[in-house]
C-alpha cells in the first residue's frame, strides 16, 4: 500500500484499511505514524488522557480540546520541518458519556489539524473507528438469524385520542433526541 494514493489531508473511517498497512505505509514513506486505541476510554477526559499517552505528548498537556490541537499542529511545528502524519484512532467510545457530538468534536480537532498541516503543504491523514456496542452487534444479524422460537410478532399499533382543541398532544413526540439542532443525521433518520 502507498500512501500516494490516499489523500493528502484527510479525516476519515479506517474501513477500507488496515492498521499494520497504514503503519508500515507511513514508515514507507517516512512519515510519523501516531495510534491510539481507546477502546477501553468512556468519557471525553479518558479519551484525551488515553491519546496523551499514546502520542507521548508533553506533561504539560492541558487535556482539552485546545490543547490537543496545539500539540498537533503549533508545538509541533515549531521542532522543525516534519514529513508528513498517519494518525490511527481506534474504537472511539459510543456511549451516553462520550455521545456523538462528543466525537465529532473531537474529530474536529484533527481536521482542522489536517487543514492545518495542509496549507503547510505537509500531509497529515487521519483514520478513525468506533467502537461497537454488544447491542449493536446483535441488531446487525440478519432476521434469518434469529432463533425459530422467538417470531417477529408487530405491536399493534396505539390508539391515538385527538382533543376536542384538535391539536395531537403526542405530535412530534416519536422524534430521536438530538444532541444538537445541527444533527442532521438524526433528521434524516427521523424523516424515513
Amino acid at each position: 500500500m502507498q500512501l500516494q494514493t490516499i489523500r493528502s489531508n484527510i479525516v476519515q473511517s479506517i474501513r477500507a484499511y488496515r492498521v499494520e498497512d497504514l503503519m508500515a505505509a507511513a514508515q514507507a514513506a517516512g512519515q510519523h505514524f501516531l495510534y491510539a486505541n481507546v477502546a477501553s476510554a468512556q468519557t471525553k477526559q479518558d479519551v484525551l488522557d488515553t491519546i496523551a499517552q499514546a502520542f507521548t505528548f508533553p506533561a504539560h498537556f492541558g487535556k482539552n480540546l485546545d490543547a490537543l490541537y496545539d500539540c498537533m499542529t503549533d508545538i509541533v511545528h515549531k521542532a522543525g520541518a516534519q514529513p508528513g502524519f498517519v494518525v490511527v484512532l481506534e474504537q472511539l467510545p459510543d456511549n451516553p458519556r462520550f455521545d456523538r457530538e462528543a466525537r465529532e468534536q473531537l474529530l474536529d480537532v484533527f481536521r482542522d489539524a489536517a487543514d492545518f498541516w495542509g496549507e503547510r503543504k505537509i500531509a497529515f491523514r487521519c483514520f478513525y473507528s468506533f467502537a461497537v456496542t454488544r447491542g449493536q452487534e446483535q441488531s446487525d444479524k440478519p432476521l434469518e438469524a434469529l432463533p425459530a422460537e422467538q417470531p417477529i410478532v408487530p405491536k399493534p399499533a396505539a390508539k391515538v385520542t385527538v382533543p376536542k382543541s384538535g391539536v395531537n398532544p403526542n405530535f412530534g413526540m416519536n422524534m430521536p433526541m438530538m444532541s444538537s439542532a445541527f444533527d442532521t443525521a438524526a433528521w434524516l433518520r427521523a424523516a424515513a
